[in-house]
């Protein structure tokens, strides 16, 4: 029974939202949001990623780095970049790409229902991201971008959805990546208290991205004792058949002491191998592997999958189960600097030429999961493996903050 009520929002002048909202802090590098912030005092980079501010080798956790993102946060408001909405409001976000749109409400989210389950993870967080992100929130007082979360469909829902949406939006632009960002304010009482019903009627909502800033958010929730409005945290919640995830893809820079021979000969333990001519899978437990100037298509064999639990079955775990972790020495691979990772749209093709121009010796394109993977996962207590998943469009930071004071 997951709980999310309307809040006062923060929101990014209107006219301006198009220069101020960025990507997630977690999606860009601190060079890239430096060179845009440089040339763009508005950038919402001065606020989620504050080290742009500061000289170039600044330890991106230093306190100094939290100490101006509060600083800039307060500049915003004071030069009225953000603005504080006149009420408790949901609100409706679209993200439209080519042929693909969903559309999401934006409210927040009980900090106890992480607690308890209702709100279900599928991903590990790691401590030292997770305690930026609670610093950032304890130094602003305020979450500056929302979770992406996902639910079953609900067709009375998505009626509201497809009603209320036929009004003109609040917020409407499009940003470099294509993307068109669409806002609707909820401001109907009734309305919204039959969409927190719905939600209420829910066995479950789910984490799609942003596992640390939930994380961070239940953190400064149990420091705070639930003061102020600490135990809630901003999300955006989609209907699980709109969702759009790409495969996050792998490369590796050198078969382990093998020759090309050797390596096909292992990998015949695990798969069925063909020369292939496409360079992405058409389905589950299909994987394309390019190396030497070439495609492979590898058909994971039944007895590999067989008698596995749901997050033991995924493409990418018997990838690492099978090949990455004995044949080419990768242990860990999320700190071994031998293998790179590859999301989102033509990830495959950037495989392909990462490899043509010899950084990297081998390359593996992967089937994406699906929702219901995840759910599947999640609703079993279980963890994916690291780099399983790549939702785009990405959400935007600076459409909406909460303040939890």
């Amino acid at each position: 029974m997951p709980n999310i009520k309307p809040f006062r929002a923060l929101r990014a002048r209107d006219d301006l939202a198009h220069k101020i909202c960025e990507l997630p802090y977690d999606v860009v590098t601190t060079e890239e949001a430096r060179r845009i912030a440089r040339s763009n005092p508005v950038s919402f980079f001065h606020i989620s990623k504050p080290e742009v501010d500061l000289p170039q080798d600044v330890d991106r956790f230093a306190d100094d780095v939290y100490r101006k993102g509060a600083e800039n946060f307060g500049r915003f408001l004071e030069e009225g970049l953000l603005v504080p909405d006149v009420g408790e409001y949901l609100y409706l976000y679209r993200l439209q790409v080519n042929q693909h749109s969903q559309t999401g409400i934006v409210a927040v989210a009980s900090c106890e229902d992480y607690i308890n389950g209702a709100i279900k993870k599928h991903e590990q967080t790691r401590p030292e991201y997770e305690r930026d992100r609670a610093r950032h929130i304890e130094a602003l007082k305020a979450q500056t971008g929302p979770a992406y979360l996902f639910h079953r469909p609900v067709g009375h829902l998505q009626g509201i959805v497809d009603e209320w949406t036929r009004n003109w939006p609040d917020v409407d632009f499009i940003t470099d990546d294509g993307v068109r960002h669409t806002v609707w304010t909820i401001g109907q009482p009734e309305t919204i208290r039959e969409i927190v019903r719905i939600f209420q009627r829910m066995d479950a909502v789910y984490i799609a991205d942003g596992h640390h800033r939930t994380a961070a958010a239940v953190r400064v929730y149990r420091e705070w004792g639930g003061a102020g409005g600490s135990g809630w945290f901003l999300g955006v919640f989609f209907p699980a058949d709109q969702l759009k995830i790409y495969p996050y893809n792998r490369v590796v820079r050198d078969l382990n002491g093998l020759t090309q021979a050797e390596f096909f000969a292992r990998l015949g333990y695990f798969a069925e191998v063909t020369p292939g001519v496409a360079c992405e899978p058409v389905r589950k437990h299909q994987i394309m592997m390019y190396i030497g100037g070439k495609w492979y298509c590898l058909d994971i064999k039944p007895e590999v999958i067989q008698g596995r639990k749901p997050h033991e079955a995924l493409d990418v775990a018997l990838l690492q189960e099978h090949v990455l972790k004995p044949v080419l020495g990768i242990t860990d691979p999320r700190t071994d600097p031998r293998i790179s990772f590859i999301g989102g749209p033509a990830s495959a093709q950037k495989v392909q030429a990462l490899v043509d121009v010899g950084r990297y010796v081998c390359g593996f394109s992967l089937y994406p999961v699906s929702t219901s993977d995840i759910m599947a996962i999640a609703d079993a207590g279980l963890i994916m493996p690291p780099k399983s998943t790549w939702f785009e469009p990405k959400l935007r930071d600076g459409l909406f903050i909460y303040s939890i004071e």
